[in-house]
């Protein structure tokens, strides 16, 4: 029987399932809707789909390497509770493995095969979240690789190795030593965990960013009342101090606290024995830029007793 978009529609309505899982439900029952529900109630989706409101933002980063490629993916929860939770650990290094052939692709890696099952990665997470009791999802992924060099990775509050909070990529590519190669792409790692730079120089900047903070700084130097020709000079100063603190070429090196980053690559070109280009660097800290709703627990006990606070 043919599937159509209004019969996938009319049970996503129904259950709050996602479109595929919905198209595979309805596949599997040859069009029916109520079988085509009971398929997906049977697999934990239907409940889960309940759960899907539901704040997401603990949770963990997971890198898996290969070679001269390695992925980081982020997988979130309701708690970090379920963080420690190792059925929850092994899906997320499971999905992080998987990540190196989905190409940053978070889309097709939720269709990827979940090994050992007849699941996709999205379908496993949907009877894990059934079994576990809690709301997750597959947030992003991202891939880095070099054709000569190392990749480096680095995670920071590792519950197991690859398993973190936050996790860092370091793409450096160079002819020379890999083992000396790979020592300087860890320092660089955990000094972008420390310091979350924007981006590897002022180019690579958005410029949007750039120009709001040139706004925010000129309205600033007007107020303090200097002539134009000042004003322009001081905008101009703070913009190259902005720079400093947010591109990673450009901050100060925490290893040793003294020497620029670019500076540093370079003098480790000694080491290595050949000239260093770090082409790019990915850092993914646990729940960023997810609205966390903060809430008052006394206040949600009272209120359930009947007491005012």
């Amino acid at each position: 029987m043919e599937i159509t978009a209004g019969m996938v529609k009319q049970l996503r309505d129904a259950t709050g399932v996602g479109m595929m899982d919905c198209k595979k439900a309805l596949a599997e029952t040859n069009g029916e809707m109520e079988a085509a529900i009971d398929w997906l109630r049977t697999r934990g989706l239907a409940k889960a789909a309940k759960k899907a409101d539901r704040v997401a933002a603990e949770g963990l980063v997971g890198i898996a390497s290969k070679g001269t490629t390695a992925a980081v993916v982020e997988v979130n929860s309701e708690t970090d509770f379920v963080a420690r939770n190792e059925q929850f650990q092994t899906i997320v290094g499971t999905i992080a493995t998987l990540a190196l052939e989905a190409k940053g692709d978070v889309a097709a890696l939720g269709e990827m095969a979940y090994p050992g099952t007849s699941n996709t990665v999205s379908v496993e997470l949907g009877e894990a979240i059934a079994k576990i009791g809690e709301n997750m999802n597959l947030r992003r992924t991202e891939l880095v690789s070099v054709s000569d060099g190392v990749v480096e990775s680095y995670v920071h509050n590792a519950v197991k190795t690859g398993l973190g909070k936050i996790g860092i990529l370091v793409a450096l590519e160079s002819t020379g030593d890999k083992a000396a190669l790979s020592a300087l792409g860890k320092q660089l790692a955990m000094h972008i965990a420390a310091t979350n730079p924007l981006s590897i120089d002022p180019e690579d900047l958005d410029q949007t960013v750039v120009a709001r903070e040139r706004a925010i700084i000129l309205e600033q130097v007007k107020e303090s009342g200097k002539s134009a020709e000042i004003a322009e000079k001081m905008v101009d100063g703070r913009m190259r101090k902005y720079f400093e603190d947010v591109t990673l070429l450009a901050q100060t090196f925490v290893i040793d606290g003294e020497t620029k980053v670019r500076d540093a690559i370079k003098n480790a070109e000694k080491t290595v024995g050949a000239p260093i280009k770090l082409t790019r660097f990915v850092r993914f800290a646990l729940g960023e830029g997810i609205e966390k709703v903060e809430t008052d627990f006394a206040a949600e006990v009272a209120a359930t007793a009947g007491v005012k606070k």
